[in-house]
């Protein structure tokens, strides 16, 4: 279920990327305030993180995911009937907004329902969900702009999530409340150190404690993971972005003569974040210490996420598809960070740490497109793709120096929250 919700989640974000080289030539838009429509879900997303992710741990997953969902597919929806970019600003602003706890509850989700030693593969398997729906869907969405044009992109996934919220609201039951759910695997997951009561979610006062938030901004720690964040998601928000009109505009790849090139990248991003879960989990089940177990494939991953800048050094289409699935594949790879909040963040925290954890990835979904706009009108692609590559490598670099061992942080002192 949470591998579908993503899928929907990333296809309402990325179908702006698809629908913007047409949209561009019909309503007049150029580069700089293209960047600023590609950004505009990321300012709403990264702003609300924080609130979201608090959200998370006070209110059950079952109504905040059918509401969330819900309301962010009718958002995209609308998008199909705008036509200023004003509106679609407005509405990009709305998608980010209900988005934002999506992400975090999903690591609540994980936390809850598995032992530590599988985590890595679910939050693959999860988080998967976002390169399926962008690779497989996507040649579907350009299939049907060619018939009926650009706003059915967003008339189809839309109505898709609508859908899917119902659903979810009839389906999902919390462990404790899950009538499939045997006693035996209850304590099997307890055991392994998953959350089976929810982690506490409806004891906690649907109040705000500042002492929680100075906690989780001062760790060292989680600093050297909300950086790594950033990097992590700049890849991903680059293919979510410009991508298509990269493809089109800059190198002169027909996406509707070229709908396996345009989604090879994100199948190999998909093929990438699985195998780093199954990875992971099987070194942590072979004894191999978490430090390198967890971390090693994220560092892997945001190495050969730099791949992307070879593409500045060939003509040939096929080459410049071979360095973009390569640096794709390896964002992929890295893309299971979410694991390392759920290991290491403070029980009661985890959730606010979730917040922050994405606000920090979603300052890429609101930077990546916006200052790629402008390295695009006064210095072309080629500028925009090395800008990229090094900001995965000091990713990298955030891992190996600053995350330490991986190991819960112990939770902070508790004072009575203002009342």
């Amino acid at each position: 279920m949470l591998f579908v919700t993503v899928a929907i989640n990333y296809l309402d974000r990325g179908n702006l990327g698809v629908a913007a080289p047409r949209m561009a030539g019909e309503l007049g838009i150029d580069p700089v305030h293209l960047g600023m429509l590609l950004s505009a879900f990321g300012s709403a997303y990264a702003l609300f993180q924080i609130p979201g992710g608090w959200l998370v741990d006070r209110i059950g997953p079952r109504p905040l995911y059918a509401a969330a969902c819900g309301l962010w597919s009718l958002a995209t929806l609308a998008q199909g009937l705008a036509s200023s970019l004003l509106v679609l600003v407005a509405l990009r602003l709305l998608v980010g907004l209900f988005e934002a706890p999506a992400f975090p509850l999903c690591n609540r989700l994980a936390t809850t329902w598995f032992p530590e030693n599988e985590r890595a593969g679910t939050i693959g398997l999860y988080t998967s969900g976002q390169y399926v729906g962008l690779g497989f869907l996507t040649p579907l969405l350009i299939t049907a702009q060619d018939h009926f044009g650009w706003r059915s992109i967003f008339l189809i996934t839309g109505g898709l999530g609508l859908a899917w919220a119902g659903l979810w609201l009839a389906l999902y039951r919390d462990p404790d409340k899950e009538p499939g759910l045997s006693q035996g695997e209850r304590e099997h997951i307890r055991a392994g150190g998953g959350l089976v009561e929810d982690g506490g979610v409806r004891t906690r006062a649907l109040r705000f404690n500042p002492g929680d938030l100075r906690f989780a901004l001062s760790q060292r720690r989680l600093w050297g993971l909300y950086i790594g964040q950033f990097a992590i998601n700049t890849i991903p928000w680059f293919f979510l972005t410009w991508f298509p009109t990269y493809l089109v505009t800059y190198r002169h790849v027909e996406l509707a003569h070229s709908r396996l090139s345009a989604a090879l990248p994100f199948l190999a991003a998909f093929v990438g974040v699985i195998s780093a879960g199954a990875v992971s989990d099987l070194l942590v089940r072979r004894g191999v210490s978490p430090s390198f177990a967890r971390k090693g494939p994220i560092i892997a991953g945001l190495v050969l996420s730099t791949s992307v800048i070879g593409a500045n050094f060939v003509t040939n289409p096929h080459w410049v598809i071979f360095f973009m699935t390569v640096g794709f594949f390896g964002s992929g790879f890295s893309a299971i960070a979410w694991v390392m909040v759920s290991l290491m963040a403070p029980r009661p925290l985890i959730g606010l740490v979730g917040g922050i954890f994405n606000f920090s990835g979603a300052l890429a979904s609101v930077l990546v497109p916006l200052l790629i706009g402008v390295i695009v009108k006064y210095g072309g692609f080629a500028p925009a793709l090395a800008f990229v590559s090094v900001i995965a490598l000091c990713g990298a670099l955030s891992y190996l120096f600053l995350v330490g061992s991986v190991e819960r942080i112990k939770d902070p002192p508790r004072s009575p929250s203002p009342g």
